[in-house]
């Protein structure tokens, strides 16, 4: 952890660190997992870090963008438009017709609302724009840390309405629906689920292509794929997927409706999640009614995740570790960020090696959801900056806008 030490010394707290060399270790297992089966999207949602994108970009077949901004993130970060996917359940007209104007390869339909502005928009452009189809199923097997299917829902047709709505899509004029997106859970740790979510998958995609008469020229399998984030949780065993989830793809592009079809399989949290840590220092120290409270320069604005505040029905600790004093006699305590909030609290009755005043403390599998997925801009304080770790050596990667406003406030 002395690169970890290093980097909250040389750029100060909080701060995220993301290691590339880690990240493209990953992708290059993801790679090879599956043979030539999938084509891997990452999920710019996870973790929109510009430098990070970059690093990304040559091992991807494309990047999942769910709003117009990440869009240009991809562009930006040298992936050519043809090569995104526009997701989201709530396309502005604006950015359904940048998107178009954009050229991205495929827009993600999630309603017919949806279906219907954008062949407006194609037909007005007097382009004919490839879509994808979102589809909402109606199972999902346990053991998903969260769903986004098998419910009422905002993503995609539901399953029951498939006969009924995409007839209608396939004939919206400037549109060409080249193929289905299903994702419907993420964050399982156990192969056996996901593969059981595959083939809820594989049976769906045959029936919509019955329905439409449509050759596949793309499915998107959402991954699901889950890291640990609890101590004594075991990570995804991704070594056993390919015997439970190869058998699943090899019957369903057998058929001869799919002998065109090329599968993405979409992810973020599993790609970059494990190789991402914040990075806090500890501000200040008391002893309250019989605990021991040490307050840190980051709390749920800069971390929201790992306070227990994205879906987590029991609070539990995250992975946290004293890098200040790795090996000393522990003690328990509350950990607290900086906020004018009670319910500002990292960890409740956590034993580390004693911590003190400016210790700096890591929180483990933070490279997904975690900057990107907190409320930074609450009362003020100073946003985390980002840094990576690239062949060894740390390298400032916050982009300028916030490096300005960090340098700024401090």
């Amino acid at each position: 952890m002395a690169p970890l030490l290093e980097a909250a010394n040389t750029f100060g707290t909080p701060l995220y660190v993301y290691n590339l060399d880690m990240v493209q270790k990953r992708l290059s297992i993801l790679s090879d997992l599956f043979g030539n089966r999938f084509g891997i999207s990452y999920a710019i949602k996870a973790n929109p870090n510009p430098t990070l994108l970059a690093a990304l970009q040559a091992g991807l077949s494309t990047f999942d963008a769910s709003s117009f901004a990440e869009v240009i993130a991809a562009i930006d970060a040298g992936m050519p438009a043809k090569q995104v996917t526009f997701s989201g359940p709530a396309k502005r007209e604006a950015e359904i017709k940048g998107a178009i104007v954009a050229g991205v390869g495929e827009l993600v339909v999630e309603s017919l609302t949806e279906a219907k502005r954008a062949s407006s928009i194609a037909k007005e452009r007097g382009v004919n724009q490839n879509i994808l189809v979102r589809i909402n199923p109606l199972k999902l097997p346990r053991k998903f840390g969260a769903s986004m299917g098998a419910t009422a829902s905002q993503f995609g047709i539901d399953e029951e309405d498939l006969a009924r709505d995409l007839p209608i899509i396939r004939d919206y004029p400037n549109l060409n629906l080249i193929g289905f997106h299903i994702y419907s859970g993420t964050n399982c740790l156990v192969p056996e689920a996901i593969a059981e979510n595959f083939a809820i998958f594989a049976d769906i995609f045959r029936a919509a292509q019955e329905i439409t008469g449509v050759k596949p020229k793309r499915l998107v399998f959402g991954s699901g794929f889950g890291i640990p984030y609890l101590p004594g949780e075991d990570a995804l065993d991704h070594a056993a997927l390919p015997a439970l989830i190869n058998p699943i793809i090899d019957d369903l592009l057998d058929g001869e409706a799919f002998n065109e079809t090329k599968c993405n399989l979409e992810l973020g949290r599993w790609l970059v999640g494990p190789a991402g840590w914040l990075l806090t220092r500890v501000i200040s120290e008391k002893h309250s009614r019989g605990v021991e409270v040490r307050t840190c320069d980051a709390g749920f604005n800069a971390h929201l995740a790992a306070c227990g505040m994205m879906g987590s029905v029991i609070r539990r600790n995250w992975d946290f570790e004293n890098l200040s004093n790795a090996k000393g006699q522990t003690g328990r305590y509350m950990l607290t960020g900086p906020l004018c909030t009670s319910i500002d609290r990292l960890a409740m009755d956590i034993e580390l090696p004693k911590v003190s005043i400016a210790d700096v403390l890591s929180i483990a599998s933070s490279g997904a959801y975690g900057y990107s997925a907190s409320p930074r801009g609450f009362i003020s304080h100073p946003e985390p900056r980002e840094v990576v770790i690239e062949n060894g050596q740390l390298r400032d990667a916050t982009p300028p806008l916030a490096r300005i406003a960090a340098e700024l406030v401090l």
